[in-house]
Order: structure tokens, then sequence, then C-alpha cells
């Protein structure tokens, strides 16, 4: 048996959080809630399909206004950028915790649409664009939550739709993916390989 210290594996100190001394992959989606009169945009990285379902969940917290946006309006709207929307991406966070900020007005100059069924923005120009009614909160990750919806209506871009005839390592070539590397970096996905199933592995 391989002993983990002795193999070139450094021992993580718990005191502070593991997510802050590694990488990891993550996606990174821009969250569109209603606000009062106007609405706000916030990305967040630590999103995900819930299960395999038409569920969508992500962390947030009580003192980001997004929390309260959801926990008000029971809605949210998802947006998943390319990796040239960066830059609009990181100029959404903007807003995110002052209560009379003089960069609110950063909403009214990103491109943004309107969902179809609920009363929430897109980033304009993603790849996806999910449409969500509060599913759940569940708060008690110390200072953080996980907010999980139900997809009402959902639309994809005709370059990223999973379409049988086509090439899949070369649809993504041509059509990368966004991924931020936590803490503070990001990726653009092109190169692609078929994952090694077992045989009669079923998803």
């Amino acid at each position: 048996m391989i002993r983990l210290h002795e193999n070139g594996y450094y021992k993580l100190d718990l005191s502070n959080p593991v997510w802050e001394q590694i990488f990891t992959v993550a996606p990174l989606v821009i969250i569109g809630t209603k606000e009062g009169d106007t609405y706000d945009l916030a990305p967040k990285h630590l999103a995900i399909p819930i299960g395999f379902d038409n569920y969508f969940g992500f962390v947030c917290t009580p003192k980001h206004k997004t929390y309260h946006n959801v926990k008000n309006t029971k809605e949210f709207s998802v947006s998943f950028p390319l990796p040239n929307q960066v830059v609009l991406a990181s100029l959404s966070a903007s807003p995110r915790c002052e209560e009379n900020s003089v960069t609110k007005p950063i909403i009214d100059i990103l491109p943004t649409l309107k969902a179809s069924t609920i009363n929430a923005l897109f980033l304009a120009e993603s790849y996806l664009f999910l449409e969500c009614k509060l599913f759940n909160i569940i708060d008690g990750f110390n200072e953080n939550s996980i907010i999980t919806g139900t997809i009402v209506a959902a639309y994809c871009h005709k370059d990223y739709l999973k379409v049988s005839e086509k090439d899949q390592q070369q649809q993504l070539k041509e059509n990368p993916l966004l991924a931020y590397i936590a803490q503070g970096r990001f990726a653009s996905i092109s190169e692609t390989y078929n994952f090694p199933f077992p045989k009669d592995f079923k998803h």
C-alpha cells in the first residue's frame, strides 16, 4: 500500500478552505434576478445541474442581493457565457455587495436579453439560457446556501446543440466552452476527447 505523504502528496491545512489551496475546474454562469424596480446579474462558478433531470443549482450567500432576490421573486435566470465574454462576466460582478453602489448602472450597459417566462435578464450572446423557478434553498453551509431551481424554459445556440450527425470533437474545437479555474483564472476549452467508459456502462 502506498502512503500518501511518501508519494508526493501534501496534507492540506483544513483551518483554511481546501478550495483556496488547489486548482479546480468549474463552469462560469451568470445568474439573473429581478431586484426592486431594476435587474441584477451576478457571476457564479459554484453552479451545477442537480441530477440528470431539469433542475439547476448554485451556491450563494445571504450577504449577496442575489440570494434575497431569488427568495423574494421565486425565480432566476442562468446564462452560460462564451470565452470571449469573460470581461462582461467579470463586469457583472461590479455591484455585488454594495448597498448604494455607483457601479449599479453597469447593468444598463451590459448587453442583455429579457427572459420569456420569468422576470429576469440574460447576458446576451451566451450559448445557453435557462429560466428557473425556485425549487428549494438549503441554508446552513456556514455563511453559504445552495439555491436550486426547476428549469421551466431553456434556449441553446445552434452551434452548441448536440446533433448526432456532427463530430463532437470538431464541434467543440470550433465552438469552445468557458471554464473557471478557481480561484481567479479561466480557460477556453476546445480540445476534448471521448471518455473511456467501461463496456455496457450506462449514464
